[in-house]
């Protein structure tokens, strides 16, 4: 946990834009009217936790709110327990709630219910909360329309090429598995919500040993689940699907690499993802890495775990590392012939 004094102060305007953002969230994304049932659960442990419950009572006025300090775990699956379907489940976490429910937002899915969650605000320290909160800004026409759009590109694309600013090229050569989307749009799926902020587009190869080449990366998920800058960009060499090698690494890279090697054998390359939201940037950071993930950008996964897209070569109890790397894609995101990232935006 980190202390107090790290934590920026959060004023009246922030408190606004919290307000503004989380009503469009609850009302645009969520499609959830402010006099339906609605269950928000929230703790105290960093300044911007009560500041997002306060936001949620304001665009939910007959919400229960439960401050999870002042109850039991039996009391909060109870109040879980008695939403009816179509309820609005809020869950605003400075680090992560321990319940007694295994994958809890799984569980409230199968009630029915639609879930919001914010996890790990613990880790916004310094001047990252404002930059968290304006990452939760939902621009219903940019989210969904360019997600779909570059679903639509990954579809036809027949390969694919990362460039970063240093020339070095990541190689896709075959086609790319059907994009999955992140964008606040739940119109034609069964579960209603998640994790948020949001904003990604993601994907990975067909085929994975068709992935080859090499990478420069710029931030990665250390063993703690937070971003770690290294002072230079680090360059993964991928043959086959796999990283074969490593130039400028550091020690905290190598333990990450190390700690996949000793469980997995080897390092696979999964996951391609397309980052919307522009609240993040090379520049403006946040420390927690699932939050990061939604920056305007390209990530991979390395390790061999990926929910999404089944593979013939992994069994998926076998799989257990899915760490999140950030590509410098200064030479462009290229889908075929079209480079479809340019000046830190996509452009479809």
């Amino acid at each position: 946990m980190q202390t107090a004094l790290q934590y920026c102060e959060l004023t009246a305007q922030h408190r606004a834009v919290a307000q503004q953002y989380i009503g469009d969230i609850v009302q645009t994304a969520i499609g959830h009217r402010s006099d339906e049932p609605a269950l928000i659960i929230f703790d105290t442990e960093c300044p911007l936790a009560p500041l997002l419950a306060d936001a949620y009572q304001a665009a939910l006025p007959q919400a229960r709110v439960i401050e999870i300090s002042t109850v039991d775990n039996d009391t909060v699956m109870a109040a879980f327990h008695a939403q009816p379907a179509g309820a609005l489940i809020v869950l605003i976490q400075s680090t992560h709630f321990r319940l007694d429910a295994y994958r809890l937002r799984v569980q409230l899915f199968a009630q029915g219910l639609k879930v919001i969650e914010h996890v790990h605000l613990a880790r916004m320290v310094g001047d990252e909360a404002p930059r968290y909160l304006d990452a939760l800004a939902y621009d219903a026409d940019y989210y969904r329309g360019t997600g779909a759009a570059l679903q639509a590109k990954i579809a036809a694309a027949p390969s694919a090429r990362l460039v970063s600013s240093s020339g070095n090229v990541l190689h896709y050569a075959c086609p790319l598995e059907p994009a999955k989307l992140n964008v606040g749009d739940y119109r034609a799926m069964k579960n209603i919500g998640g994790q948020f902020p949001i904003g990604e587009v993601f994907t990975e190869a067909t085929d994975l040993e068709a992935l080859s080449g090499r990478a420069d990366i710029y931030v990665f998920g250390d063993t703690t689940f937070h971003c770690n800058f290294p002072p230079l960009p680090i360059t993964i060499v991928v043959e086959a699907g796999r990283i074969v090698d490593v130039e400028n690494s550091t020690p905290e890279f190598d333990a990450v690499l190390d700690k996949i090697r000793a469980v997995e054998g080897e390092i696979w390359v999964r996951e391609l993802g397309l980052g919307l939201n522009r609240a993040f940037t090379r520049e403006r950071t946040v420390s927690d890495i699932g939050t990061y993930e939604r920056l305007c950008g390209v990530h991979l996964s390395l390790g061999a775990k990926h929910g999404s897209y089944n593979k013939p070569q992994f069994k998926r109890k076998d799989t257990r590392f899915h760490i999140d790397v950030f590509v410098d894609v200064g030479g462009g995101v290229w889908l075929g012939d079209e480079n479809l990232y340019q000046n830190g935006l996509w452009q479809v």
